[in-house]
């Protein structure tokens, strides 16, 4: 997702959470993302259950003297039969220069939910490190129109994974995240937690540069232990900085998938050397790779699976298939993904409340019109753009807690509730890579 002027943002329908119709295909290989009332207020049911139960509600941090209290925001609870682990790895591709500060490497942070065999005595993980829920009540509202600059405590969000717990040793499907334009990987925590426990092993990339805020194992020459973004605008405005990121990230995947095979190998690919959790290489199951990407993250998704054949299925939610227009009036140049299809299954799923929808249609349409049958397209009612991450659990927490306005909420994910969002988007993400990339 891409940072916003004060007056853009998401739309989104005003009426109630409730998804329409049952689901389908329609002309053109598009469906929409609906279910039938009966299901889904059994699914909004379940799923608020599971928030609750998976510390869903928002909480003032106990160790705040009274009056001064911050909250703490609850992440929904994964419901796979897995366990999980997870871990970060610091990954350091010495060919490239980074293309956004003068820095002699590459560096790219990721962190990898998996199944674990057990979990006792490993710690719970924060969603995201201390330095970088530090940082980021200073730049993400900046993105996001409306989120808190106080009141938040953002460092004491907990996950459901366990730190470095020893994982499965059964060789699992691998799938590649990579986030919004200036998100970090870290928003995208709820989504993978419940595809590791299904039974995958998922890996979130971090772009550093583009990334709102990412946080290193140390700082070195150029840069410090939390690096920020380079954005000051909407890349899409800016033709040549949506091609550097756009190729950046691609090339980021290609690199971690690269990394990805040495752990599989037997070697360490953590730049700083530290310890692996036992079983993890031999948990990757490289043949059957998969990659999902919200915003410029699902452009990526789309054309890393056009550009290298390890990767096998992808998810765009919500991702260009077009470079910007070089002029206003003009059109932009399509992806090659968009311009010559692909045989390789492919979801576009969206919303109905993303402003850009007229600009998205052109490439997505492209994309439909080819004949090979690979691709579909589905959509959200009544949800706005992060309705994809963990915004959508997080803003209404916000709200409910008066700290965004009713409004701002709207914008960011919709008026769509948790209860029926979260468990939609992760029935389409899941059901997906279930028919393409089996557990077993």
């Amino acid at each position: 997702m891409f940072r916003k002027s004060v007056n853009e943002g998401e739309r989104a329908g005003g009426r109630s959470a409730l998804e329409r119709g049952h689901e389908g295909a329609v002309p053109g290989g598009e469906e929409k993302a609906g279910v039938n009332r009966r299901t889904l207020t059994t699914s909004a049911a379940t799923a608020a259950t599971m928030l609750l139960a998976g510390g869903g509600v928002a909480q003032a941090d106990p160790g705040k003297a009274r009056g001064a209290r911050d909250l703490t925001l609850r992440l929904p609870a994964p419901t796979g039969p897995h366990r999980i682990g997870v871990t970060t790895l610091y990954l350091v591709d010495g060919t490239r220069r980074d293309p956004w500060e003068p820095l002699p490497v590459r560096e790219v942070m990721v962190t990898v939910f998996y199944p674990a065999r057990a979990v006792r005595g490993y710690p719970v993980a924060p969603q995201m490190c201390k330095g970088a829920a530090e940082r980021l009540p200073f730049i993400d509202p900046l993105f996001h129109e409306g989120l808190p600059t106080k009141g938040v405590n953002w460092a004491a969000t907990r996950t459901h994974a366990h730190t470095g717990a020893p994982a499965q040793d059964v060789r699992r499907p691998v799938l590649l995240y990579s986030p919004g334009g200036g998100d970090p990987r870290t928003l995208g925590t709820g989504l993978a937690e419940e595809l590791a426990g299904r039974g995958y092993v998922v890996v979130t990339i971090d772009h550093p540069g583009d990334a709102s805020e990412v946080e290193f194992p140390h700082a070195r020459a150029g840069r410090m232990k939390v690096r920020e973004t380079v954005f000051r605008g909407n890349p899409r405005t800016d033709p040549k900085m949506f091609r550097t990121a756009i190729d950046t990230r691609i090339a980021d995947t290609r690199f971690v998938l690269n990394q990805l095979e040495a752990l599989a190998a037997g070697r360490n690919p953590d730049a700083a050397g530290r310890p692996l959790p036992d079983h993890l290489g031999r948990t990757l199951g490289l043949r059957r790779v998969g990659i999902y990407g919200h915003s410029a993250g699902g452009t990526t998704a789309a054309e890393a699976m056009y550009e290298d054949r390890r990767i096998q299925a992808a998810i765009n939610l919500e991702g260009f298939l077009d470079h910007p227009p070089a002029s206003p009036g003009q059109e932009g140049k399509l992806f090659p993904i968009a311009r010559y299809g692909t045989d390789r299954p492919l979801l576009l799923l969206g919303t109905d409340g993303f402003p850009y929808r007229k600009e998205l249609e052109r490439s997505w349409s492209a994309m439909l019109a080819h004949r090979h049958g690979c691709t579909t397209r589905r959509q959200l009612d009544h949800a706005a753009h992060a309705v994809f991450n963990d915004y959508a659990a997080i803003a209404p927490q916000l709200q409910a807690a008066g700290l965004m306005s009713a409004a701002h909420r709207i914008k960011l994910v919709g008026a769509i509730d948790p209860p029926v969002s979260v468990p939609l988007v992760r029935h389409h993400v899941l059901s997906f890579f279930a028919r393409h990339l089996p557990t077993c």
